[in-house]
Order: C-alpha cells, then structure tokens, then sequence
C-alpha cells in the first residue's frame, strides 16, 4: 500500500511537470488536455485545477477557466492564486472576447543589463485589456501627445508609462533608439511591464535609458524547487504580487535585479545627461 502511494505520488509528480512544460512552450491545448487527465486521476489536486485554469484563459474559454479556479477553491478555501485569477476573470464579463494570439518574448530578453533593462507600473491601466494577458506577452510602446503608452499588438490601450521615464524614453526613441517591451506582471489593480533598450542611436552613445537609482530584487524566473506542491506555495506562473514572468534558466540560484523607476536619479547622471 505504501508503495502504491508513493507510485501514485510520483506518476502525480512527473505529470504535472510535463503539463508545466507544455504551458512554458505556450502548447495551451495541450496542457489543458493534460491537467484534465491528472484531474481525473487526482480529482482534489488543486495545481491541477489551477494550470487547467490558467491554459483556459489563453485560449479564450473564460467560462471553462473560472470554472477551473472556482473548483480549485472549493478544495482551499484559501488558494490565492485561484483567487487572485477569479478577481482578474471578473472583469473581462461573461460576453469578452477571446483574446488574440500574441507573441512571447523568452525571459532570458530581460535579465538586467545596467542601464538598459527596467520594469515600472504603468499608470491609469485598463485591466479590462489587460486580464485577457499574460505574463511574458509582448506589447508595444509607442508616444501619444507627449506621453508614452503601452499597447497590445492588435493597438488597445494597457497604459502609461510613469511620466519622468515616459518622457526620457521618449526623447530617446525620438532619436533612434529601440525598445522591446514585454508584460512582466499582473496584478488585481496593476501591470507590470518589462523594458528592454535593443539598439542604442550612436547619437545616444553614453546616455542610460535607465539611469542608476534605487534597485529591488525580482525574480521573473523560479527555481524548479519552488514549484507549488502543497496548498500554501504559489504555482509556476505565480508570486505573491500577481502573475509573472517565468522560465528556465542555467543558474536558478541566481537572483536578477532590475532598475525600478522612481526615486531621483545620482547626482553624477544629472550633471552628466541633459534631460
């Protein structure tokens, strides 16, 4: 008996990381195809309900996903990512639109590079756009009536980049340089964007996209370890602000950080650039 469970444990195991493998690949159909067998084999394994969840809202099946988290609810009352993404569902209503498929940038595009990778809130978000998104999505950035806004590929509104960066990102797209721009994080009320300087105007020679100023750890990447298994941790795709970026990575134990806008930038930055 003990080692039929502990059988039981290890088929649950692997399965599970082979759905975590299709839904990294962005194979949505079917990881959902999976987490379905895993359900009827484990009918109370919440991770399941949870990443079956998760790849019913890629593919546009609102209903079905709600249904998942709701589901894994049952089983924890206390789940919060079934939560959190239950909260995010709700604003889409029952009529929403699939969303469109979009291209996914690989998290290896915003490991730091000093000077030139940042991630920022964008103000005045729409989460009606943004609950049909995922973590890892690409978006545009483009300058409207001297603010910069961040767009979904098929031209609907997310939102605003902080104006003291929106406006020095600006200039510095003005003048030739290039970004590349990536959903980083969502939560109930906010979006995360990561961005990414992919070609500097020779013009531009010496002057930082992102000057130095105040860094906070974050980790877009989690360890294979830290995988959920049990009800208190967070799944794959999950961290305690909202969903976010994940993936692979060579060193797992290293820990990235990236520039945060805000703050006031060095002293050195302010005589050494003209804003």
């Amino acid at each position: 008996m003990v080692h039929q469970a502990e059988d039981r444990a290890k088929v649950r195991r692997q399965q599970g990381q082979a759905a975590i493998r299709l839904a990294l690949q962005g194979r949505w159909k079917d990881a959902a195809s999976l987490n379905k067998s895993i359900i009827d084999a484990f009918p109370t394994d919440v991770d399941s309900y949870n990443r079956l969840g998760r790849a019913m809202t890629e593919l546009g099946r609102y209903g079905e996903a709600r249904e998942a988290y709701q589901k894994a609810l049952e089983i924890d009352p206390l789940n919060s990512i079934a939560s959190k993404n239950l909260s995010r569902l709700a604003t889409l209503g029952k009529k929403s639109a699939p969303r469109q498929a979009t291209q996914k940038l690989s998290p290896q595009m915003f490991i730091e590079e000093m000077g030139k990778t940042g991630v920022t809130t964008l103000l005045r978000s729409n989460m009606g756009v943004a609950a049909r998104m995922s973590a890892g999505d690409q978006v545009s950035l483009e300058r409207d009536n001297g603010s910069l806004v961040v767009k979904t590929t098929d031209d609907e509104f997310i939102g605003e980049v902080e104006p003291r960066l929106g406006q020095r990102l600006g200039k510095l797209m003005e003048a030739g340089n290039q970004y590349v721009v990536a959903i980083g994080g969502i939560s109930e009320s906010d979006v995360k964007v990561f961005i990414r300087e992919t070609f500097q105007h020779p013009s531009q020679e010496g002057k930082r996209s992102f000057p130095p100023m105040a860094t906070q750890p974050f980790r877009p990447y989690l360890k294979d370890r830290l995988i959920r298994r049990d009800t208190q941790g967070e799944s794959y795709y999950e961290s305690d602000e909202g969903e976010e970026l994940d993936g692979n990575r060579e060193e797992d134990e290293a820990e990235v950080r990236v520039h945060k806008f805000g703050g006031t930038p060095s002293v050195d930055e302010e005589e050494g650039e003209e804003e």
